[in-house]
């Protein structure tokens, strides 16, 4: 029987979308597909570029570390702050910003590990592409789908 390499943050990377940082600590790689962990670096005033969504086939479970993100969850909105912890469950519709004065930094887990380094780089072209604008919403239902989550509509306008 092959034994792995046991190592410190295995798969450490750092992928830029805009503003935001996402640096891989383990991925479905290092875990048995069982999960990914990685850090999110949200400077103040950021947003999250891409749509709000839902997680098919998975939780992420939020830790605050540094600053307040608040997170929109089925439209309730809620604080994670400093030793803090928010688990969405698959299938709620959310997104975050960070409305603080100061650089948010947090810990997701993501299980199983469904969604990884690929996603973030796919999301990342597609944002980038938009220069600034709106991302082209097919573009990033693909992308989306392809990493086990689902776009959530936007609400009807009255």
């Amino acid at each position: 029987m092959q034994q792995r390499a046991t190592t410190v943050n295995p798969s450490e990377e750092t992928i830029t979308i805009g503003p935001l940082g996402i640096r891989f600590l383990l991925t479905g790689g290092d875990s048995n597909n069982n999960a990914s962990v990685f850090e999110v670096l949200v400077p103040r005033g950021g947003k999250l570029a891409a749509p709000a969504h839902k997680n098919d086939a998975y939780e992420e479970i939020l830790y605050g570390i540094e600053g307040v993100l608040t997170w929109t969850v089925d439209g309730t909105p809620i604080e994670v702050g400093p030793g803090q912890a928010l688990c969405i469950p698959r299938g709620a519709v959310h997104r975050f910003d960070n409305f603080g004065s100061e650089d948010v930094k947090q810990l997701a887990v993501i299980t199983p590990a469904i969604m990884g380094p690929a996603y973030f780089r796919e999301a990342a072209a597609v944002i980038g592409a938009a220069a600034g604008g709106p991302p082209d919403r097919a573009k990033m239902r693909e992308v989306f789908r392809r990493h086990g989550m689902t776009v959530a509509e936007p609400p009807p306008t009255t």
